[in-house]
């Protein structure tokens, strides 16, 4: 195992332990550190909050709390590439990275598209606008690469890393999520008020202390019940992932970013995504549209590792349960790694919240 920093035996198992699965009570740590207990792990509630505290101040957390999915919250974020010539590389990645719907943006390793940037935004429309700005103002074309399924959002990094096989893994974390309120999903597809101020105040993390939906109830102006039973509620409906640590994988020696893509052919795709997706080491798998002439991928898998004989291992395990399902040539697929991140700002919750919201 390496990373690059150090931590106790006891600092892994609680970063192992709850990338997501963290109870929705008063006393979340309590109940937690109730759970590794009796996973083996001594340590209390007290120690488990001081060791999340320290992890989150030295770097090795981004952040704790709820992971909010904002394709449910409202408005609409895409993939998009495109090429940067070298003796330009600079300018056109300033041009796009001015525009404040740009939220991430990477170098990647191909031949020709080379700029890979998302655009969230509050009104889906606005994204061909947004492209079209960038492409008059660069003379470059865009290619736009909307998410047409998901098979699996799943970024999640353990010290000790996933398994390269098909098995469970031994790390694969404590699931605390039946200790909270029983509620029902709605089928509202819009926010209340309340509820996007609540969105608003989770979105970077909990508060690190021993009564952190307490602390947000008064935040918001909100009974602690109601935090609690709407937290609750957005797990089942998925506008919030899940609950516990993130990592910094940086922090954890993950610095191998691989996008792999493939053609892969349409009427596989329903059989092939579910499977590539069960890898434990797959943090995201897509179905995409093609661009013919320029693109011909229409399925992106991404994996993560700490070394590039780890990141070829397992993209070479991607390959073979693709193999499974059909005939595949070295010229269906390629391996996009990154080479610099040219912007992360993250996605602009506010307004695609504010947009979704509505009047009481």
């Amino acid at each position: 195992m390496t990373t690059d920093v150090d931590l106790t035996d006891g600092e892994r198992a609680v970063v192992n332990a709850f990338q997501g699965g963290f109870p929705v009570v008063e006393r979340p740590f309590e109940d937690a550190a109730a759970a590794m207990r009796d996973h083996g792990v001594d340590i209390d509630a007290a120690g488990l909050l001081a060791t999340i505290r320290d992890l989150d101040q030295r770097g090795v957390l981004s952040r704790f709390g709820a992971l909010v999915n904002a394709q449910e919250i409202g408005g609409a974020a895409t993939l998009v590439a495109m090429h940067a010539p070298e003796d330009r590389f600079d300018e056109i990645v300033e041009t796009v990275n001015d525009h404040r719907e740009v939220a991430h943006n990477y170098e990647r390793e191909h031949p020709h598209l080379n700029v890979w940037f998302v655009v969230s935004v509050a009104d889906e429309d606005r994204v061909a606008e947004v492209l079209a700005e960038i492409e008059a103002e660069t003379g470059q074309e865009t290619y736009n690469l909307p998410k047409q399924r998901e098979f699996r959002v799943e970024a999640k990094f353990y010290v000790d890393g996933p398994l390269d096989g098909d098995g469970d893994d031994a790390a694969a974390g404590v699931d605390c999520s039946a200790l909270g309120p029983a509620v029902a999903p709605t089928d509202e597809a819009t926010l209340t008020p309340a509820e996007r101020d609540l969105v608003l105040e989770i979105q970077d993390g909990f508060p690190l202390t021993e009564t952190p939906y307490g602390d947000i109830a008064d935040a918001i102006g909100q009974d602690v019940d109601w935090v609690l039973e709407t937290v609750k509620r957005f797990e089942h409906e998925e506008k919030i992932r899940r609950i516990g640590v993130v990592p910094n994988h940086y922090a954890l020696g993950y610095t191998e970013n691989g996008m792999t893509v493939w053609n892969v052919p349409d009427e596989v795709v329903p059989e092939v995504g579910p499977k590539v997706a069960a890898l434990p080491f797959v943090t995201h798998c897509y179905r995409r549209p093609r661009h013919d002439g320029v693109w011909p991928y229409n399925f992106f898998a991404m994996t993560h590792g700490r070394s590039e004989t780890e990141s070829q291992r397992r993209i070479e395990r991607v390959r073979e349960v693709m193999s499974e399902q059909w005939n595949v040539s070295d010229d269906d697929w390629a391996s996009l790694f990154s080479t610099q991140i040219l912007k992360k700002t993250g996605i602009r919750m506010a307004e695609r919240a504010e947009a979704n919201t509505r009047e009481q």
